[in-house]
């Protein structure tokens, strides 16, 4: 097996809603594959789909080596699923929960090491109803770990957390990486994808649109250098001249999208020149949530 998971021209459809439109892709072993796409976009049947709950229409599917659908008993020991929505009863404590789970499976991790990996030792007693956000995403991980699986599937992993928890489940996601699982990460925030994930798929009306490593995707856009600023007063964009790509207002920010060496330099004299009065000038460099808004554009989605 040279790959976690191997899906080659993947098609789902739901009467005439084509969930994901043919879809090919590898995740190597030992990595952090990161899947991000706008609402409605077909990443949780594709991912359904990979984790055996929905069977494709057509195409290849073979994750671990196995059809999920034929061997879908087998597979189910070897993977983990952390959901997006889950719940558990109030009253179950934190230890009777992990045994509960360890106890659909034919072998189970050390629990005691789960809970001190995840900082939930002195929570092993207390029922789930009084755990706070970021305990219970971190219990539901335990939970996707307790059968030592190979593969774990993590869905919006940090959506609701405060940024304290939310950089905890990063330290969590890299420790599974560390331990030589493979990770498959669906999400929605951008710094997320491009800070954990070795490449990044992005789908778009259930086509993968683009995929690389962060790095990569990054680069390819052009013309990406933004000087942002605050204004204080009246801001004519002519006085930028030929510098500028493009420029955006929103209110008293200004953003000047351009390329060049001198970019800076040459904005900051042309606004001098000019008199405007200006303040908190910056220059950003492109992000994964630039290149996502390039491919799936800006437009709400429900």
């Amino acid at each position: 097996m040279t790959s976690a998971i191997d899906v080659r021209d993947m098609r789902k459809a739901y009467g005439a809603v084509v969930a994901v439109d043919g879809v090919s892709f590898q995740v190597e072993l030992g990595e952090i594959f990161g899947i991000v796409g706008p609402n409605g976009a077909g990443k949780t049947t594709m991912i359904e789909c990979l984790e055996g709950q929905r069977q494709p229409d057509s195409g290849s599917v073979r994750v671990l080596g196995f059809d999920p659908q034929r061997d879908g008993q087998e597979l189910r020991e070897r993977i983990g699923v952390q959901l997006q929505e889950a719940n558990l009863p109030g009253r179950l404590r934190v230890w009777e929960a992990l045994d509960l789970f360890a106890s659909f499976y034919r072998q189970a991790a050390e629990r005691q090491q789960l809970l001190d990996q995840l900082g939930l030792v002195e929570k092993r007693n207390t029922p789930f109803v009084k755990l706070s956000g970021g305990q219970k995403q971190r219990l539901f991980i335990a939970l996707a770990l307790i059968n030592n699986p190979e593969l774990v599937f993590l869905d919006e992993l940090t959506t609701g957390l405060d940024p304290q928890a939310r950089h905890a489940a990063w330290d969590v996601v890299r420790n599974i990486r560390e331990r030589g699982k493979t990770v498959v990460l669906t999400t929605h925030f951008m710094e997320e994808a491009e800070r954990l994930c070795d490449r990044v798929a992005i789908m778009d009306h259930g086509k993968i649109v683009a995929l690389d490593t962060p790095h990569n995707l990054v680069r390819s856009l052009e013309g990406d250098t933004r000087i942002v600023f605050e204004i204080d007063g009246q801001f004519d964009a002519s006085v930028l001249g030929g510098l500028a790509a493009r420029i955006e207002r929103d209110g008293n920010r200004v953003v000047v999208y351009g390329n060049g060496d001198n970019l800076l330099g040459d904005i900051v004299r042309a606004l001098e020149m000019s008199e405007c009065r200006f303040r908190d000038l910056r220059m950003e460099r492109p992000n994964l949530e630039d290149v996502f808004l390039a491919v799936a554009g800006r437009q709400m989605r429900d």
